[in-house]
């Protein structure tokens, strides 16, 4: 996990940014938060963002890490982002994206610099229907030097959604951390009954009223839910009408949801829209069996019946069918749990995802500048 010298233009350490404006921390940028951490001290850090508190949080993962605060929005916004971007002489700006649009300011600033090379990384591959967003995302991703996603599906929708050219967008996985290997247990629940995890931001696109609606259709099945939002006094009187209020508990937010993963005997993942979440892989790391939805690029990791279940988004009978499932063959949950984590321990951990980012950063350096205001037409 090198920096390759000879890439790099001079004797100097290299030096990356990296760079978000998100307002707020959430998977994307606890994922940021992993690279920072991993990357080897001989690599330059500077993180850069518009919000103090995910400044911090991030830049907090290595120690001696420099940190820079700009402001979020307007003209003195992108002028900030400009002089910064210069002063600091970075080799390279890795962008992390929580949605496609996000990031115009920095992006629009970073292209101004001719020898600052561009990484963008999307985290999750959303479309607009707003012509004005749409051209701007597209003409701003064709620019950047190199530009990530999180998994296979995920580029082949950016690619999509922003006619960008096949093979324009490539894919590197999020990693986590593995968990202690004590961490690792088979969960004690009566075999009579199981307990499941759910975690994530309580909005419609998490798909929680899904899981709501089929723990009513099983039995002898307790859920847990982790996680904050607007929609959770709706998800209340749901589970209230259903008459699951026993049987499933809001827990709110939580600091380590990845401590709570050995007491469960299964994570659900019931989303409507994902890319690849940082909760599929810590369940995979505690080898925990996963039932995920068929979106974003999670079956790329939860292989049915390998790793995991698989049902369709809005599913309410295929997602009951799998907690019936798992409910009812312990040596099933346990196997499915294994070889999840044999899986994520080759492919998903916060070392793998940093290696392959910096392999990256070492062609991004070796190869021709990409123009910054042409290029050519995207190819089919």
């Amino acid at each position: 996990m090198n920096f390759d010298p000879s890439n790099h233009p001079s004797n100097h350490p290299l030096h990356v940014v990296v760079y978000t404006d998100s307002a707020g921390i959430g998977g994307a940028e606890i994922s940021l938060g992993h690279l920072v951490a991993t990357v080897p001290r001989e690599i330059q850090i500077t993180v850069v963002g518009v919000s103090t508190l995910v400044v911090n949080a991030i830049a907090d993962r290595r120690t001696q890490t420099h940190r820079v605060v700009l402001p979020d929005r307007g003209i003195n916004s992108f002028l900030q982002h400009l002089l910064t971007f210069n002063q600091l002489h970075p080799d390279i700006i890795h962008f992390n994206l929580c949605t496609p649009w996000a990031g115009a300011i920095g992006l629009f600033a970073a292209l101004l610099l001719p020898q600052v090379r561009i990484v963008r990384v999307d985290q999750l591959p959303l479309r607009t229907t707003d012509a004005i967003t749409l051209g701007r995302t597209r003409c701003l991703s064709l620019r950047v030097d190199a530009h990530v996603a999180v998994g296979e599906a995920s580029a082949r929708r950016m690619e999509d959604f922003y006619a960008l050219g096949r093979n324009s967008v490539i894919s590197i996985p999020n990693g986590v951390p593995p968990l202690e290997m004590g961490q690792v247990t088979a969960s004690t629940t009566p075999p009579k009954g199981i307990t499941v995890g759910s975690i994530g931001r309580l909005d419609a696109m998490k798909g929680f009223d899904v899981l709501i609606q089929a723990l009513a259709q099983v039995e002898g099945v307790l859920a847990v839910i982790l996680g904050e939002g607007d929609q959770r006094p709706a998800l209340e009187e749901l589970a209230k009408q259903l008459g699951v209020v026993d049987r499933i508990k809001f827990l709110g937010w939580v600091d380590q949801p990845q401590v709570y993963l050995p007491n469960f005997d299964g994570v659900v993942i019931p989303s409507r829209s994902e890319g690849f979440p940082l909760v599929m892989v810590e369940a995979m790391l505690a080898a925990r069996p996963i039932i995920a939805t068929r979106v974003g690029s999670m079956p790329e990791a939860v292989v049915d019946q390998q790793t995991g279940l698989l049902v369709e988004k809005n599913d309410v009978a295929g997602l009951a069918k799998a907690l019936q499932t798992l409910r009812d063959d312990r040596e099933l949950r346990i196997h499915l749990g294994q070889q999840a984590y044999q899986l994520a321990i080759a492919q998903f951990t916060a070392k793998a995802m940093t290696e392959k980012y910096i392999t990256l950063w070492n062609q991004v350096l070796a190869a021709p500048r990409t123009p910054r205001f042409w290029v050519p037409r995207p190819q089919d």
